[in-house]
């Protein structure tokens, strides 16, 4: 198994479309399994068309769905940290993607997206493990 991790910078973003830096890490002539791992509490990942208007869909339904308001138990950190908890039950911290011959098998608009609305952490990682 291959492995390394990747730095993210998320100060001025909240979703960061990482397939194609995810696709560099594939070798050549590969074929097997590629785990994509968010290791962080508020943070997920997305396998979905991005650059359409999709992103900010996204943002919305969860805005939605976890507001940033008082209504957290959970609730030291920036008003409405306590959303950002719950986030991974929605958009899991890990993909498992087939890699076929080198590249990525994903569908014609699929990208890898992370997703990270925590205002209170902007440096996060992603870990990526390739078993051929």
């Amino acid at each position: 198994m291959r492995s390394t991790e990747i730095s993210l910078d998320t100060e001025n973003r909240r979703f960061l479309d990482l397939t194609d830096e995810v696709g560099g890490f594939i070798e050549p002539g590969e074929s097997g399994l590629l785990n994509v791992f968010v290791p962080h509490a508020t943070a997920g990942l997305a396998l979905m068309e991005a650059g359409s208007g999709s992103e900010q869909d996204l943002e919305e339904v969860l805005g939605r769905l976890l507001p940033r308001d008082d209504r957290w138990v959970h609730s030291h950190g920036s008003p409405g940290h306590g959303a950002d908890h719950v986030l991974p039950a929605f958009l899991a911290p890990s993909l498992t993607i087939p890699v076929i011959e080198g590249r990525l098998a994903l569908g014609t608009w699929q990208r890898i997206v992370f997703v990270d609305l925590n205002r209170d952490n902007r440096y996060r990682k992603v870990r990526l493990a390739c078993l051929a």
